[in-house]
């Protein structure tokens, strides 16, 4: 009888520790290359480049309040001097309204008479005087309304020579008023009649319309305040 002998081979769990013992050899560690020093700088140069934005960003929003406030004093400056204009055109066209209605000077000649000549003369002895204060004091006031009219913020749509007349009017009666309740009852103690009083409003009326249409034509949002006026559609 033939007895066969097997030689019995490793088992499994031989097998999987002589692989285990394998597997464990000497780490590998991956060789990572230094960062050279211009990838260092282009790796930081967005943050750099975000950084001078975010600057010159910030440098640019602390400079357009001023700028905007130059220009816009620049704006108001201007329309004041337009202003000086218009209020010496709408003095003119006041004057002629009311010296053939009237047929007296204006008040200025009474403020002449009591705070500079200081005598017995009469106001109709000051009639360069009168009309020369009467005149400046309308030239000062369209200055005013110059620079309040580029000031305000209305609508767009709106025509500039519309605003100007219905600013111009408001203005004007504004004058008026101050007029009557302190230029004449009290500086000058002078009392006017009812149909007196109705000619002093309508001249001051006519004042603030000219005075309107004119820096309303020439200051605010016109793009040539020097182009004609006309009526025909060529």
């Amino acid at each position: 009888m033939v007895c066969r002998f097997r030689q019995a081979g490793p088992s499994s769990s031989d097998q999987q520790s002589n692989a285990r013992r394998s597997v464990k050899g000497p780490l590998v560690v991956p060789h990572r290359t230094p960062m050279s020093v211009l990838d260092r700088l282009s790796s930081l140069s967005p943050r750099s480049s975000r950084a001078a934005d975010a600057a010159d960003a910030a440098e640019q929003s602390a400079q357009s309040p001023s700028h905007a406030d130059r220009s816009r004093a620049a704006h108001v400056l201007n329309a004041s001097v337009r202003g000086l204009q218009a209020g010496f055109v709408a003095t003119l066209i006041m004057t002629a309204f009311r010296l053939p209605i009237l047929r007296s000077l204006p008040p200025s000649a009474n403020f002449w008479t009591q705070y500079v000549a200081r005598d017995d003369s009469d106001p109709g002895d000051h009639p360069v005087a009168g009309l020369v204060l009467h005149l400046l004091y309308g030239v000062q006031a369209g200055a005013v309304f110059g620079g309040l009219f580029a000031l305000q913020d209305a609508e767009r749509s709106i025509e500039p020579e519309q605003r100007g007349i219905v600013w111009g009017s408001v203005f004007g009666m504004a004058l008026s008023a101050f007029g009557s309740q302190f230029m004449l009852k009290e500086l000058l103690d002078i009392r006017l009649e009812n149909d007196e009083l109705a000619l002093f409003h309508a001249s001051h009326l006519v004042y603030g319309i000219a005075l309107g249409a004119w820096v309303g034509s020439r200051t605010e949002g016109v793009e040539d305040p020097e182009q004609e006026y006309g009526y025909n559609d060529e």
